[in-house]
């Protein structure tokens, strides 16, 4: 058990650093560190897809509270890693667990 725990922890490591790659892609530290700021509706809408990624994520690996709190963990180190505001990582980590807290089928 031991050894297919490490993969998964590893799947969990891989899938939230592609999810924070992917947050880049649409909006790139340099606008979080800059003067020019994206609308709050586009800002809004780019989390919420990553955080839709993630819900589905979850759902399909049934992960356990260890697991969740690793992916918010290296979600967070990865939006660090890549220049973002403590701001933004911050907000950007507690909308992460939020949606993987929710149970499944809340809309709330």
């Amino acid at each position: 058990m031991g050894l297919f725990s490490f993969f998964s922890s590893r799947e969990v490591d891989d899938f939230a650093k592609q999810l924070a790659l992917d947050i880049s892609k649409r909006y790139p530290p340099s606008m979080d560190n800059s003067d020019k700021k994206v609308s709050a509706n586009r800002l809004t809408k780019i989390l919420e897809d990553a955080f839709a990624k993630a819900q589905k994520f979850n759902q399909e690996k049934k992960l356990g509270m260890y697991k969740k709190a690793r992916l918010g963990n290296t979600f967070q180190w990865g939006l660090r890693d890549m220049g973002y505001s403590q701001k933004f990582i911050d907000i950007a980590t507690e909308g992460l667990i939020v949606y993987l807290s929710r149970k499944q089928g809340s809309k709330s």
